[in-house]
């Protein structure tokens, strides 16, 4: 795997090893249609994702409303002021979403569509291979991606699930509930567990 620009320049809370495992789920399926992310933030997911799809001049859709998840928020733990936009009082992420992509060359890969998951999972119509779940951790947001985006998969596909947490210690659980829930589905099985990420195949 060889990556455009530096992955540690990148904002982001996403493992090496995570982010080489999202590169060969991507470039395993990329051939046979599209990809999409739910929680493009500031590029780190997209950059592996789109330099897989890149090689199969295959396009990465990057789904973010790009003002913050609830822990990006002023007051919580992942807040960044450096990603504060005054005039808006609010996260603006996608300048420097672009800003990433430009510089690794993925401009006409990684296309990001700004706005609600579940608003956009409604009214999509297109066969997805691979698909990386990392958007609001709450559970109505999890929940939203999960029963929005997983009759997108197409047979074979790969579904990705990003800070599954099976000690609640550890972290948030709806990740880990929606994981859980997929399998309980008997329509996938896992494939691959790095760290917090699981991947999912699409019976």
């Amino acid at each position: 795997m060889k990556l455009p620009i530096n992955p540690d320049q990148v904002k982001g809370f996403l493992a090496p090893e995570e982010g080489e495992a999202l590169f060969n789920a991507a470039a395993a399926r990329a051939p046979h249609g599209p990809c999409l992310e739910i929680g493009g933030y500031c590029g780190k997911s997209a950059l592996y994702i789109g330099t897989a799809c890149a090689a199969t001049n295959e396009l990465h859709f990057s789904i973010d409303h790009h003002r913050g998840s609830e822990e990006n928020q002023p007051g919580w733990e992942y807040f960044d002021e450096t990603l504060w936009d005054e005039a808006a009082g609010a996260i603006d992420t996608l300048p420097i979403f672009r800003s990433n992509m430009r510089k690794a060359g993925l401009e006409g890969t990684v296309i990001p569509i700004v706005g609600r998951s579940i608003d956009i999972a409604q009214r999509w119509g297109t066969p997805l291979s691979f698909l990386f779940i990392d958007g609001g951790h709450t559970m109505e947001h999890a929940l939203n991606d999960y029963r929005g985006w997983m009759p997108h998969i197409m047979p074979n596909g790969l579904v990705a699930i990003h800070d599954v947490f099976p000690d609640p210690n550890d972290g948030g659980r709806p990740p880990y509930e929606i994981y859980q829930r997929a399998l309980a589905s008997d329509l996938y099985v896992e494939e691959a567990a790095i760290k917090s990420l699981r991947i999912l195949r699409r019976l």
